[in-house]
């Protein structure tokens, strides 16, 4: 059959190293002629930094058809573009009732992606598993819902990454770190038995990077804290898939959290460094790894 090249709008490339780059140019180009954006002003981060989104911000669309569609499209855009994993899903949340303030946001984010078209994910091969997780404890002004934001790397590569708003308002960071702690533990252990029907042995324990060391404390302390009796399913998960060896867990400096940018809008500097570690690269630079 020959060598992957295209596969449903994503275009593969093999280097001479072995290292795969996944990257949805053409899909991305499409979008934009869709929405007459081609030649639009590029922007350097996909969200401002300060943005503070909300249900009645700006007026409402008169159609927001238009909105949805393209909402939707951006959708599949975050299958080899995690950097813009936590905009899309926060324009995502407003599909019911779209205003000025939703649609603005979204075309920052077809800009940006216009500036970066080239751009895609490196895969590198690889059998050990890491991973980082994180949240925003209630900055989303209409619920006070935190936002869970977890990467799984296999090596250096990041194959799975999810950016979720929880189901309930956490009372605390710890809360709201611990909940994404057993949203990440939850898929690591789905991905160590498929690793397993493959035959593909892992070398060592994955281990799940936090910068609440509140959260790792409850979450290698065997003794049950009061103040988490309300998020024990989540507090006996975890601890158990640590007590058997599944998982680890550490903390890791606010500032190298690179989950940051799964929950949060950043800053050009913060936002730049932290894309590098989800492997988004120019293809120009795929060579160089």
């Amino acid at each position: 059959m020959g060598d992957l090249h295209y596969f449903l709008g994503i275009e593969v490339i093999r280097s001479s190293s072995g290292c795969l780059f996944l990257c949805q140019k053409k899909y991305i180009r499409d979008i934009l002629i869709r929405c007459s954006m081609e030649n639009a002003k590029s922007v350097h981060t996909p969200m401002i930094s300060s943005s503070i989104m909300t249900r009645d911000g700006g007026e409402r669309l008169d159609d927001p058809t238009e909105y949805r569609s393209l909402a939707g499209a951006l959708q599949y855009v975050t299958l080899t573009r995690p950097d813009v994993a936590y905009a899309v899903n926060r324009i995502c949340q407003f599909m019911h009732c779209p205003t000025s303030i939703h649609i603005t946001a979204l075309k920052r984010i077809l800009r940006y992606l216009g500036g970066t078209i080239d751009f895609g994910i490196v895969f590198r091969p690889s059998t050990d598993l890491s991973l980082v997780a994180d949240a925003n404890w209630g900055l989303d002004f209409d619920d006070r819902r935190s936002t869970t934001g977890y990467c799984v790397y296999f090596g250096h590569t990041p194959v799975s990454w999810c950016t979720k708003k929880q189901q309930v308002v956490a009372r605390s960071t710890a809360e709201a770190e611990y909940r994404s702690l057993a949203a990440v533990t939850s898929e690591v252990t789905w991905l160590l038995s498929l690793l397993q029907e493959l035959h593909v042995q892992s070398n060592s324990i994955p281990n799940i990077w936090c910068d609440s060391s509140g959260a790792v404390a409850v979450a290698t302390n065997p003794v049950l804290h009061s103040k988490f009796k309300h998020v024990e399913l989540d507090l006996f998960f975890v601890r158990e898939k640590v007590a058997d060896g599944t998982v680890a867990v550490g903390e890791v400096p606010a500032c190298d959290q690179v989950a940051d940018v799964l929950t949060k809008p950043l800053s050009l500097s913060s936002f730049t460094h932290f894309r590098s570690f989800l492997w988004v690269l120019p293809k120009e630079k795929m060579n160089e790894y």
